[in-house]
């Protein structure tokens, strides 16, 4: 058995009558929506792709706008057209990119984001549509996909029907009602909310918590401007004024190229030394990681996850968010990069960095959030190497009553959890599949991926798995740790190997969680340096007052093991040698 219980993405309509679209994703006041049809029209590069006209419905409590749409103009192709009607739509579409490849008509069209582009008066016989961007780059059908991101916005007669007390209604007449209730409103998911709103809007109810949440989100939309405003809650740069920080984006600032996006060194007029991620395109799947990285980390504090000073607008030249600067480089740099001649990473620094990076994912996971993308690429260290967690972008809010999330794996090869590539299904559990690879490349200094080891080791998991199976922890763990000096090292790092090994199996209910693992990386630490450093490992990674309540909450929640190696068999080389 697979063990894939994948359920199909739900279905709604826009309209009644209207065509079935899939929810694919939700955030707090957006809905991205697949349209199968279109999909395959785009797949067969069918001309029937641009009969498409999307449409949405209307009502006094609710607005909604589709934000990743581009304006094409098809124009119709008929046998009494004349030179000079030709000539006129060339003069009005100058400029313009012209596609000709369907019988009947001609597409023209820019990828421009300015949505106020002013076009005149549309020539005869032709016609304005909208259609979803998906990529930058490609012929015209390349450029479309199927993906359309919905955002809605409260009324203000049914924010204010909502803070009085009453539910928001809507007649037979399509007119706006607020009605009163007592007592409380039943709690339910943003998606219902959203399915509610869209398919059956005159219908809706409202919960009030998520009104409040999209209220706020809406409203911080609407000041999504170019320059010394607030969008989600941080302050909105202009992009000349991140330009003239990093020196024109110069490739001596560059810090670092991941896939998403380059991130360059800048220093604000303000003195402030910021990170600056220069997102590679800006197209409706970079927007999404864009303002998913914000959504998610303005909802965060903590002292191991990286800081958002702010980002540019979403409808400017570029997509650029702004981080504090952590200045010390990547843990991959010191593992096996270029700092990794340094040998600065002790073994006590390199416990440290694991416990502070477990605080960090166990905040994320209690506060319903799934990083996604847990690598030691994407674990910063400061001067004094205290970790910052960063990169955000595929990110996923994780609703606390929900087993799994059904979506299309993404994330770096190496880290993968072998069961989400499997069975599409994303849990909190494939954090800990990733974090039990950082894992293994701090007791190891290996890389998670080396295509220089055996076929079947290629990928550090199953290398580690294969010496923790047999016992043949030397052949693992770094020798330049100081195991053949230092019985206490040699006991922590079999020790961090084994429950590495228990967070990389394939059966995601043998694997711990992270708060389990938190406690454990804790304990071990604690048994091995001896009660001298058990005060200051009590403490553990600093969290604000509010979360560290609520993490402490789901700790004690959990039994707490008497002993590292009562969880697991040992080895009987370990006691023989040491």
């Amino acid at each position: 058995m697979s063990g894939c219980d994948a359920k199909p993405f739900p279905r709604i309509r826009l309209l009644p009558e209207g065509d079935w679209y899939y929810a694919l994703e939700k955030h707090n006041s957006s809905v991205w929506l697949g349209d199968p049809k279109l999909d395959t029209t785009l797949r067969q590069h069918k001309c029937q792709a641009f009969n498409k006209n999307f449409s949405l419905p209307s009502s006094p409590s609710i607005s909604f706008n589709m934000i990743n749409l581009n304006k094409f103009f098809k124009c119709n192709s008929t046998r009494n057209n004349t030179l000079h009607i030709i000539q006129k739509k060339n003069d009005h579409f100058s400029g313009y990119n012209m596609y000709n490849g369907c019988e009947g008509f001609s597409i023209y069209y820019k990828l421009s984001q300015d949505d106020d582009e002013h076009i005149g008066a549309v020539p005869t016989n032709c016609s304005l549509i909208r259609l979803p961007i998906h990529s930058s780059d490609g012929d015209l059908f390349n450029l479309l996909g199927p993906e359309i991101l919905v955002e809605w916005k409260l009324s203000d007669d049914c924010n204010k029907c909502h803070y009085d007390g009453g539910q928001c209604q809507t007649d037979k007449t399509n007119k706006f009602y607020c009605q009163k209730v007592f007592g409380g409103v039943g709690s339910v998911m943003i998606t219902c909310l959203v399915v509610n709103c869209i398919w059956h809007y005159k219908k809706r109810k409202f919960s009030s918590s998520h009104l409040l949440s999209t209220k706020k989100l809406s409203d911080n939309f609407n000041h999504d401007v170019e320059g010394g405003s607030i969008y989600f809650g941080v302050p909105v740069f202009s992009y000349s004024e991140l330009e003239e920080a990093t020196n024109d984006f110069n490739s001596s600032r560059e810090l670092g190229d991941g896939g998403y996006g380059t991130v360059y060194y800048g220093k604000l007029k303000d003195g402030r030394e910021v990170a600056v991620k220069r997102l590679h395109e800006h197209n409706c799947k970079r927007m999404q990681q864009f303002v998913n990285e914000i959504e998610i980390l303005t909802r965060l504090r903590h002292n191991n996850l990286v800081t958002l000073y702010g980002c540019t607008s979403r409808r400017g030249r570029e997509l650029l968010l702004v981080y504090d600067y952590i200045p010390n480089g990547t843990l991959a740099d010191h593992l096996h990069g270029d700092k990794a001649k340094d040998r600065s990473l002790a073994w006590p620094i390199r416990m440290n960095i694991a416990i502070e990076t477990a605080g960090a994912l166990a905040y994320l996971h209690v506060s319903d959030v799934i990083h996604c993308d847990v690598k030691t690429n994407n674990i910063l260290l400061d001067h004094n190497f205290s970790v910052k967690v960063a990169d955000f972008g595929i990110s996923r809010l994780f609703p606390n009553d929900v087993s799994h999330i059904s979506t299309a794996p993404r994330g770096t090869p190496g880290y993968i959890d072998p069961k989400y590539h499997e069975c599409y299904q994303l849990t909190s559990k494939s954090d800990v599949y990733s974090f039990g690879v950082v894992l293994v490349e701090l007791i190891s200094s290996m890389p998670a991926v080396d295509m220089n080891r055996q076929s079947q080791e290629i990928n550090l998991a199953n290398f580690a798995i294969n010496k923790i199976v047999k016992c043949a922890f030397h052949e693992l763990i770094d020798p330049s740790l100081g195991l053949d000096s230092d019985t206490k090292i040699w006991g922590m790092t079999t020790s961090v190997a084994e429950l590495a090994f228990l967070c990389l199996q394939t059966d995601r209910d043998i694997r711990p969680t992270m708060v389990e693992v938190l406690d454990t990386l804790k304990e071990i630490q604690t048994i091995e340096f001896g009660n001298e450093k058990r005060a200051k490992l009590v403490a553990g990674p600093p969290f604000p007052e509010s979360e560290d309540r609520l993490l402490l909450k789901h700790v004690k929640s959990l039994p707490s093991p008497n002993s590292v190696t009562d969880k697991w068999r040992t080895c009987p080389s370990i006691t023989n040698t040491k």
